[in-house]
Order: C-alpha cells, then structure tokens, then sequence
C-alpha cells in the first residue's frame, strides 16, 4: 500500500504479497493456537477461536500494519493462572477478556502506548526467558500423558514423582516424535510445511493409528460460536479487576514490543495508541466469542513479514484461513493428543527463552545481569506484571546510578586565585601590603549539561565543603541545558548552605529552561537582584565589591 499524490493506492504486487504472508502465518498459526490454547487451561478449541476474532479485529482496527494477533506464551502463562486459582468457571475468563479489552482500549485513548519503547532488554529478556520456563515446566506433565496441576511451574515440579510413577508410555512416545520433527524438520521441506504443523501432523496420525488411549482434544465444537455475552455479577466485577488489569497490561507490553520487532524489519514506524486500541477490540471480540484473551505474536509476526506481507491485509487472511480450517475440519480436530500439543508448546517455548542473552552472561555488566536475573526470577516463581514492574524499577535505579555518575563528571567547582580572578588587570604595586595575591576567596561552581533527581543526592554533599570555604561563591548556569524539580531544590539547598557559612552567592548565565524551573519554585528568593548576572565579567565586578566591603 503506497501513498501516491496524497492517496493510498493498493497494489497487485501488495496483495500478491499479503496474500503469501497470510497464509504463512495462518499455516504456522493453527498449531499455535491449538497448543496456547490448551496450555491456558480453556481447551484448544478456545486458542482458535481467540485465532480467528482478535487476529481479524486486531488487524483491521491496530496501529501497526504486518503485525499478527492471537494467543501467545505470556497470555497463555497468566490465564492458566487465572484459570487455576481465580474464576469459578470458564466462562468468567471470557468476562476478565472483555474488561481487559476495555482497560486497553482507554490505555490507547490516554496515549499510553508510546512508553513501552522504554523498556530495558534486561527486562524484556528475562520476562521472555521466564515465560519459556514456566511453559516447558508445566507441560512436562500433559508429555507424560498427565492433566496439568494447579500451582504453576513448582506445581508441575511437585508432581513429577507421581508422574513417573504413572508414566503414559503412549503419550510419551507420541510427545517424543512430535518434539524431534519440530527441532529436526529439513530445513528444505519447511518452505513447503512449517516445522510445527508437519510435527502436529505426525504426532496426531501416529496416536490414530496405534489406536492408544492416549488423552486428545475431544470434542470440538462445530463452526464457529454465536456472539454472546459472558455473564456478569457484582461479585466478578469485584473478582475480576486484577486479572483484567493483568491481562490488559501483560498483552499491552506482549504487542507493543512484537511492533518493535515489525518496525525493525519492515523499516515502518507503527502507532503504538492506536494499536492498543486495536488490541482491545480484538479481545472485547474474544471474549464475546469464547475465546482466549490474546495479544500480538511475535513468531507469526515473523513469518508474516518473512512471507512477503506489507499491510493489514495479511491479517485479516490469516484470521479468515484459521476461521476456513476450523468450518471445514473443526471435526479432524477432536483426535490431536495432548502429548503432541505439549510438544510443541516446549519447542516453542525453548525458542522464546533468550539465549543470545544467556550465553553471554560472563560478557554482561553485572548491573544489567541483576536486572535480568531477578526478572526471571520473579517471572517463574512470582507472576508475570510483578516481574515486569519489579524489573522496570530495578532497571530504573541501575540507570539513575550511571545517569548520576554522568552528571557528577559534569559538575566543576574552581578556586579562583585573588591574583588571576579579581586583579589580573591590576599592577600589584598598586595593591595594599595586606593583600594575598594566592588566596583564593572566590569559587566558581559550574553546572554543565543536564541535572536531575539522579545526581540531586551527590551533588549538595560534594559542593557544601566547596562552598564553605569561600567568601564568595559564583553558581554558573551558562552552560545548564535542563534542571529537574529535584535538581533546582538542590541549588536552594546550596542556597541555604552559603548563607549558613556566611559566604555570598552571585548567580551567572541563568536562562531558559534552568530559569523557568528555579524562578517558579522561587529558589532565588535570597539572593539579591544586583547579584545575578549574565557573564563573567559581571560576576567580577559584583565579587569585587562584596570582597571591598
């Protein structure tokens, strides 16, 4: 789609190529969809729905034109919670989607989307990694030929004795092949079949045919669902604000960030409010439609754009191939062992877990690697939004540290010799006995470049000893670019510490923004308007009469 003397102009060559990128994507996705869906504990058939309404509604109202929607690793993590341990049926889940969709569609009208780019890597790395564990962790027990237990990742882990104690070998045998096709697959034949449907394929015709007991999908709904209504109560309402809040946060950061990666690629800039406004319309459609709240998906988004796709298009085809298999083969469905599913889901997940990261550890600042660490950590062991937010204010006060260190290197605070500073243009047989033409009564403090609450703290302790030491002190402000609310109270607090010693305060080169923000806190309250001035000539003579005095 090309803008051409100011109208959109859709091409052959566009849709030839969103139309390779569609199916790509609806091929890879179908498995995808069925083993997230399985995974979130609301059954396979859910994963697709949620496929076929968040992909069409996502793509035709979202901000970012390639980008791919459904069930992805970290909403399937966060629902199988909600799942387990905060809803009294399956139903209200439906109810949380369409509350979620609501809070991003009013997080896209405040115009909150555009943050998320702040994200460190250290964070989004062990979120990423963390969700891998937890998926691999938890679908060891369906491997086995076990139902998934409550308790999360040290659930699974807790289970695992009476797992081998009552090993599902069909299962495990089943499992096993369909996770060596979906890592060994030729990478020749994956331009023809991608590696997990051709795995999903195997897998499910080899449980047919050895005609085992082993646990499948079972039945699957035929067609695709009427709109309905979840049902609401004042008790959900009560219940459900948490896990919406989850929900609407989690697949904020899960989509934003997967429009990055687009960007990236595909050298366009997406609009992140307008995306989540998208987002929630897809998921206010899920939950009308059964489905399971969803988000954008970064290893279809991938394969889209791989595929050849330039806008939106591609994604309704994507939605529409899924809406297509699951009308006309919604019945071949019902016999796809768990086992498989399971299979898949770790392959998947072992590919979300960030190993380029990992395996530099030893070449990682250790600031960096703490934020990581912890990021998983809390990913596995906590929950996810706990993870992200604990990450982002670690983050936080890793970057306000070097950002403290890099305004402290910029801060200068000179002793002016009497001799050089106030009589450099005066003969020194002029000058009385009495005068010490290497004493040093005047100090320039020079604030250079930005200063906010990350330098505040150092910035009084290493200038009050300075500033004592001094009859007069000069606060240069030439070269001061920006000065937060912290910083200028700082600057009254070194205000506060001159007049405690008795040491004049001259104020030089203060303008625009530095004056906007000390003038309006009114930190210059005590000091006189003859003392600041706009250069250092001027400082001199106010220096010199205060010195004469």
């Amino acid at each position: 789609m090309r803008l051409m003397k100011g109208k959109l102009r859709y091409s052959r060559e566009d849709l030839r190529s969103d139309v390779f990128g569609g199916i790509t994507a609806g091929v890879v996705g179908l498995p995808l969809a069925l083993a997230f869906g399985e995974g979130s504990g609301l059954g396979a058939v859910a994963g697709l729905y949620a496929a076929v309404s968040m992909g069409l509604f996502a793509a035709l109202f979202g901000g970012t034109q390639t980008l791919v929607s459904g069930p992805t690793a970290p909403m399937t993590v966060a629902v199988s919670v909600i799942v387990a341990t905060q809803v009294e049926s399956i139903t209200e889940v439906f109810a949380i989607a369409i509350m979620a969709g609501l809070l991003q569609i009013l997080l896209g009208a405040l115009r909150i989307g555009r943050f998320i780019a702040y994200t460190p890597y250290s964070v989004i790395s062990g979120f990423m990694s963390g969700v891998g564990v937890i998926i691999i962790l938890s679908q060891t027990l369906p491997f086995g030929g076990q139902a998934v237990v409550e308790g999360g990742p040290l659930g699974a882990i807790r289970a695992w004795p009476d797992l081998l104690g009552n090993l599902h070998h069909h299962s495990v045998v089943i499992g096993a092949v369909t996770l060596g096709l979906a890592i060994f697959w030729p990478k020749r034949l994956r331009r023809f079949l991608p590696a997990t449907l051709a795995a999903l394929i195997a897998g499910t015709l080899l449980s047919v045919a050895w005609s085992s007991n082993t646990p499948t999908i079972g039945d699957v709904p035929q067609g695709f669902p009427a709109i309905a209504l979840p049902p609401f109560s004042v008790d959900l309402l009560g219940r459900a604000v948490q896990p919406a809040i989850t929900l609407a946060l989690l697949g904020s950061i899960n989509t934003l960030l997967t429009s990055l990666m687009a960007d990236s690629m595909t050298r366009t800039q997406h609009d992140s409010d307008r995306e989540l406004i998208g987002q929630g319309i897809g998921n206010l459609a899920t939950g009308f439609f059964a489905g399971m709240p969803s988000a954008g998906i970064t290893v279809l988004t991938g394969a889209n754009i791989r595929a050849g796709a330039r806008t939106r298009v591609s994604g309704v085809l994507c939605a529409a191939i899924l809406l297509a298999i699951l009308l006309g083969l919604g019945r071949f469905l019902e016999v796809i062992p768990h086992a498989a599913l399971a299979a898949i889901l770790m392959k998947i997940s072992w590919d979300i877990i960030d190993w380029r990261f990992l395996t530099r550890l030893k070449l990682i600042q250790r600031e960096h690697l703490a934020v990581m660490v912890v990021t998983l950590a809390l990913t596995v062991f906590v929950d996810l939004l706990t993870a992200v937010a604990v990450g982002l204010v670690v983050a936080g006060m890793v970057g306000a540290r070097r950002f403290e260190l890099f305004q402290m290197d910029r801060v200068v605070s000179v002793p002016m010799l009497d001799q050089t500073f106030l009589y450099a243009d005066v003969d020194i047989g002029d000058l009385d006995d009495d005068v010490d033409m290497f004493a040093a009564r005047t100090g320039i403090v020079g604030l250079k470049g930005n200063f906010t609450v990350a330098s505040s703290r150092r910035l009084i302790k290493a200038l009050s000893q300075d500033i004592g030491e001094h009859e007069v002190v000069i606060l240069d402000f030439t070269e001061t670019l920006y000065m937060d609310d912290s910083a200028a109270l700082v600057v009254e607090q070194m205000i506060d510490v001159a007049r405690a010693e008795d040491t004049e305060c001259v104020v030089m080169g203060l303008v625009g923004l530095p004056a906007t923000t000390l003038n309006s806190l009114n930190v210059l309250r005590h000091i006189p308007e003859d003392h600041i001035v706009e250069d250092l000539d001027g400082a001199r003579e106010v220096a010199k009469r205060l010195l004469d005095a």
